[in-house]
Order: C-alpha cells, then structure tokens, then sequence
C-alpha cells in the first residue's frame, strides 16, 4: 500500500537510503551532514506504488544553518515534489550546535504511481552554508515509520572504534596526546545506537562521553587511577556489525548474557545483552549507558562464585586445650579460633588447586579488640615459597560473628595452599576469629544492575554468561534487523488497514 520506508541519511558517506535515489548539485559530504552552498540541492527519487491510499504525507527534513561570523547566518531554503513549490523561503535557525527537525504535509495529489521527485533547494540568496542531515517520507497514517527504519539500518554497524586523546582539565592551551584507542559493543537487540557511554576499569580509573548523533565523534572526561583528571575525545576510526570476529578484535573479554527483568514481583527472560568495552587499560567492572531512543542501562560485573572445600589448616597458635582450635574455622558452627598471640598466621590447605576469587572473614563472640585489623592472603604451590595475592588494612567488624566478604583485586590463579598473614589487631593481645571460607570463579563473570526504558520506572536487571557452547545468535548481523523492521513494517501496515476500514465503514 502507498509507498515503503523512504528516507537518505546524509550523516555518513555514502549516504543511508531507502526507497530513494539521491542526486547531488552544490553539495559535499562534511563529516556529519551535507554542506549545501548557495543554489545548491539534493533530489530524492523515490517511487509510490499506489497514491490512492495517500491523501498526505508526512516530510521530515533535518537541517542547519551554519553561523556567518558571529550571526546566526543565512541560507533559506526550498522544497519542491515534483517539480512544484511545497515551501519556498524557509529560514531554518541557524548558529546552534543542534540540527532541527522541520516537518511538512505534501498533499497527495502532488504524488504519482511510480517514479516521484523530492528537491531541497539552498536559496541563490544564501549567505552561508544549508547543512542537510536527513530526510524522511511516509504515508500520514504511519508517520514516523522511515525514521524508525533509518535508526535500525543504521543500528547494525554497531562495532565502534575510535581514534582517541587526552589533554589535562582545565588547561585549554595545553596540547592534545594521542590516547589508546577505544573499542566498544553494546547491543540487547532494541537496534539503538548508544548517546552517552561510561566505564570503570578494575583499577578504578574511569571514563564517561557522550557521542555525536551519527557517531562520528564523542567528547567526554577520563579520570586515571591516580585521580587526575582529563577532557577526552575521539574520532570514529572503523564501525562494522557484530560477527564472531568481534572477538578477535580485543584482548579484551567480549561478555555475553542470557538476561533478565524485574518487574511485577519476579524476574522474566529478556533479551541477550553483548557488552565490550576497551580502552586500552584494565578491564572494565562497571558500565553505564543511554541510547538515542532515551533507554539506559546500568551493568556491574561480578565473578559467580563457589565456597572451596578445605580439607586442612594450622595455625602459629591456638587455644586448643579450650576447644578453641584453629580447626573450628571450618565448622559451620558458632564457635572460634583462638591466639594468644596479637599477630598470627593462619596455613590453609585445599582439596584440589583452586584460583580463589573472595575470602570471607567471620568475628568471633566477643571482645572486638581481638578482631583482625591488618593482614595479607598469600598463595602457595608447595607450601614453601609463598605469593602475596591481597592486603588489608584498617579493617573493622561492626558487630559480632559478622561476616565480611573479601574480592582479590587481581585475577586469581590456582593455588593449592593459602596463608592468611595476620599482621594486626584491634589493640588486644590476643586474636580471634570464628570462621574462614574461600570461594572460586565459576564460569566467568555476571552482572547486576538496572534498565530503564524511555519514559518508564527502573527495573531490575541481571544476566548470567551465555554457556560457551552457544552459537553467537547474530552470525548474520542484518538478520536480526530486518527481521524486526520486517514486524514493525506487518503491524504498521495492520494499523493503516484498520484505519482505512474504519473510514469506509463511516462513508
């Protein structure tokens, strides 16, 4: 019916079209937009399959003007279909940083069955530049159709690399340094490109940009592990869709999630989350994001993890002839180990060489003072020649028997024997504590969070890795899209059938 998706996305070279032919007349391609100078144009060629079913349609233009010195500048513009004037000396505003979205009714009678011609005109008048950003076409009755078409096309090439640098806040005059590129993927297959995106690496540095509309740039700040800060930008280096080579790309982890949401008191299947991030630093642990259709999403990496079976531990003192024996850590059970002693060591053997990913620590019944307060975890092969793998200091317990979780900072290794090197107390002369448990990664990492949909609450947000064994769903990156085009597409066209019925039962 009427005439499919039409609309040419003038953001990347070539130009994104559907349903459209373009032809250019003083014009050049300009990073982000077509620059059209004075006398100018862009025609459009498009086809119409039936005009009966279009009283009207919906014409959409983006464009900018940009500035002449310091005004806003000049250049109006022209639109003709078919050859006759639908709008004649428009003045779009001009000077600001944002295009505008200027919208128009073409009357049906100006469309035909088969070739039909769009013209966008700078006026021989203009003083400065018309930057033309994208133009959309649809029937009145499904307004909004080719501009969803558009951002799902332009939605498959969602691999981005970008050439990036560095400079110190605050100083405008110093120079820019080239930065380790950043290569990035988000996708839970709702075909939007991300606006704004923000990462932590494992070593607490951390970065947040927000990106141009046809991602062609972002600018941002970076903030290193020591706490300097940075202004942060890039310039787009590649961009292609999502294949199994992706991975091939980075050293880093590309992540993938069967998800689900919270709402209505429970959690329900969604769809599967894709997430790489690389900067060229540590991993990242944390990652935040909005997309051009206003849904954002917040992602907290964490390891899934097991308690290991200890099979032996020793101590360099213990209150045995009390029943207060180093062997009462592994009980499951409300009593303790005690040492007379305000440092002490504690040697623990596994059952099998394991890379311990937490340790956690319990307080003992009574007397705070003798809780731990400065130690280091170290790893051991042979139980001779030791690794440190964490240390703490400061460390305090808010009441009793209280259990406080411990994450390695470092990625674990396997390791059959563990020491815990108690270098501190809380000032007593004696050290207690009621129990110890190691815990081991378990099939890579998950996350936890939140998504919020446009105009919706929060809701909650989880995902466990996909099984190694899973194809990646996307082999073909364009099947998905067209797939969700291809239904958005059969339900608009239910609707207009709908409407039409409706009116033909009114006549």
């Amino acid at each position: 019916m009427g005439f499919e998706a039409t609309y040419a996305d003038f953001s990347v070279e070539p130009a994104r079209r559907a349903n459209a032919d373009v032809r250019y007349h003083g014009a050049r391609f300009a990073g982000s937009h077509l620059a059209l100078s004075a006398g100018g144009s862009v025609t459009l060629d498009f086809e119409v399959a039936d005009t009966e079913d279009v009283p009207q349609a919906t014409l959409s233009i983006t464009a900018l003007v940009s500035r002449l010195g310091s005004s806003p500048g000049y250049a109006p513009m022209e639109v003709l279909v078919q050859g006759e004037t639908l709008v004649e000396d428009l003045t779009v505003p001009g000077g600001g940083d944002l295009p505008h979205d200027n919208v128009f009714a073409v009357p049906g009678h100006l469309l035909k069955p088969g070739t039909n011609s769009l013209e966008i005109r700078s006026s021989a008048k203009a003083e400065s530049m018309l930057w033309l950003y994208r133009v959309t076409l649809d029937p009145v009755w499904e307004r909004g159709r080719s501009e969803r078409a558009r951002t799902a096309e332009a939605a498959r090439d969602s691999v981005f690399t970008y050439r990036t640098e560095l400079r110190p806040a605050h100083s405008a005059s110093a120079p820019w340094q080239q930065a380790p590129q950043l290569l990035f993927h988000i996708d839970r297959d709702e075909h939007s490109l991300p606006a704004q995106l923000g990462w932590r690496g494992e070593d607490g540095a951390e970065s947040a940009v927000s990106f141009q509309a046809n991602m062609s740039d972002f600018h941002g700040v970076h903030r290193t592990v020591d706490g300097a800060a940075y202004e942060y930008r890039g310039r787009l280096a590649d961009r292609r869709p999502y294949s199994e080579e992706t991975q091939n790309l980075s050293a880093s982890v590309l992540h993938r999630f069967d998800t689900e949401e919270g709402w209505g008191g429970g959690w329900h299947a969604s769809h599967e989350l894709r997430l790489l991030v690389d900067d060229g630093g540590a991993p990242v642990e944390r990652v935040t994001w909005r997309d051009q259709r206003g849904n954002s999403g917040v992602v907290v990496l964490h390891v899934p993890s097991a308690e290991v079976e200890v099979t032996e531990v020793e101590a360099s003192d213990e209150f045995d002839d009390g029943g207060e024996g180093a062997g009462n850590l592994l009980e499951d059970r409300r009593s303790k180990w005690l040492a007379f002693e305000e440092t002490a060591r504690l040697d623990f053997t596994l059952a099998r060489p394991t890379a311990v990913a937490a340790y956690t620590l319990v307080s003992a019944n009574d007397a705070p003072d003798r809780d731990p307060r400065d130690w280091t975890l170290h790893g051991s092969h042979d139980g001779h020649t030791w690794t440190p793998l964490d240390t703490r200091g400061g460390e305090t317990f808010a009441g009793r028997f209280e259990s406080r979780e411990f994450h390695l900072r470092s990625r674990p290794r396997a390791y059959r024997h563990y020491r815990l090197d108690i270098t501190r107390n809380a000032g007593s002369s004696e050290t207690q504590l009621a129990r110890v448990r190691f815990t081991e990664a378990s099939g890579g990492q998950a996350f936890t969070g939140y998504y919020q949909r446009y105009d919706e609450g929060p809701i909650g947000y989880r995902g466990m890795p996909v099984p190694a064994a899973s194809p990646v769903r996307s082999a073909d990156p364009r099947v998905a899209s067209e797939l969700s085009a291809a239904a958005s597409s059969l339900a608009e066209t239910a609707q207009t059938l709908a409407a039409l019925a409706e009116r033909l039962r009114r006549h």
